[in-house]
């Protein structure tokens, strides 16, 4: 392994040594706070676009596996790691962690102090970063954040990378959903299959038009990556679907559904990203851990509360979780009820959207 260097643009240099590939890449610095998951995190394809550090000091001590990633192949664009593993112990594992990077063409550092590079993040915000094998000068360093394509970084519609581009069905005996794929993850489909779901997933950009010809029994937004006002094309089509048919959003979707029936967004310092968030349920008061990973919020003073009551807070900073609409079937989480990695406490609220999908079922029947 030979030497590489994380610049970011607060002006901070990061000396560490070069794992995966070895070419440069620049992304959105962002951090998470979880022990374990790391293949779960670099295959989300809610990251892309992003150099991901890890907090927890040791990565790739378990290896690879054929059954965990959450989706073809890693969207990350880099990584940044206090130790790798290079000889991992588990009995699924098939290959390392450092391999996974360099067959995927993704370029990490480890040997990094993460501890600080945090501090540093927490300190300024989400910061753009570099991940090159070079020792750059003030000058190229300058010359890289001019360059019209690093400007236009965060304010790209990467959704439009990750997102299906054809309609795939897989076939189920129990209510018809429709998944809306803005970058969702492995382990979504894996719930709603296991609940025994038809899922038919959907290109970000469907209209209420062609989802009139599914005709779903409900349908789920998913998460996926970058600011949602990236897709401010599709509002529109989003409120006639969650007006015509029962919705869940997750994450990105969240968002996506509170801003299409007027809501606003905006972007956290530095996000909420691991598996330990604790988000408090409001009608109950219960408090529940919960896997996240988002850079964007609901703002509060812009719900219109004679349509939607928020369901949940986030402990820590007391952001909106969750909506939901006091005439329509629309409910909606900011975090990942699915887990994967994380705890599974909220795993109940895919049981209850699909309750719901298979009560709507028979009453089509019925018509019938």
């Amino acid at each position: 392994m030979g030497k590489g260097y994380l610049v970011l643009e607060s002006g901070e240099i990061f000396e560490g040594e070069i794992i995966g590939n070895s070419q440069e890449v620049i992304g959105e610095v962002v951090f998470n706070t979880s022990m374990t998951g790391y293949q779960e995190m670099i295959t989300d394809p809610s990251y892309a676009g992003q150099i991901l550090v890890f907090c927890y000091p040791l990565i790739g001590n378990y290896g690879v596996n054929p059954f965990d990633s959450e989706s073809t192949k890693p969207h990350v664009a880099g990584v940044i790691i206090g130790d790798v593993c290079l000889n991992p112990s588990h009995y699924q594992a098939n290959q390392s962690f450092s391999a996974q990077l360099e067959q995927a063409g993704v370029s990490g550092l480890t040997g990094v102090d993460t501890r600080a590079l945090v501090q540093i993040i927490r300190k300024h915000g989400t910061l753009r970063g570099i991940v090159t094998p070079h020792l750059l000068s003030e000058i190229e360093i300058d010359y890289r954040w001019q360059q019209p394509n690093v400007k236009q970084l965060l304010s790209k519609c990467w959704v439009q990378e990750v997102s299906t581009k054809e309609w795939i069905t897989y076939e189920h005996s129990g209510p018809h959903v429709a998944l809306i794929d803005y970058g969702y993850k492995k382990s979504i489909l894996d719930a709603l299959l296991q609940a025994e779901c038809k899922v038919t997933v959907l290109p970000y950009d469907v209209t209420y038009a062609e989802l009139l010809t599914l005709q779903p029994d409900g349908v789920l937004f998913s998460n996926g990556p970058g600011d949602p006002m990236s897709l401010k094309a599709m509002f529109g089509e989003i409120k006639k679907i969650t007006e015509a048919f029962p919705s869940m959003g997750i994450c990105l979707g969240h968002q996506l559904i509170a801003l299409a029936h007027g809501a606003k967004t905006t972007k956290l310092t530095y996000g909420h990203r691991g598996g330990n968030h604790p988000v408090k349920e409001i009608f109950t008061g219960k408090v529940r851990m919960t896997s996240q990973n988002h850079g964007y919020v609901v703002l509060d003073e812009s719900i219109n509360k004679a349509k939607f009551e928020i369901t949940y807070r986030n402990v820590n900073d007391g952001s909106i979780e969750g909506l939901q609409h006091k005439h329509l079937p629309i409910q909606t989480v900011q975090f990942h009820p699915e887990a994967h990695p994380g705890p599974s406490d909220t795993d109940y609220l895919f049981m209850n959207f699909i309750q719901q999908l298979t009560q709507v079922g028979e009453m089509k029947y019925a018509i019938k």
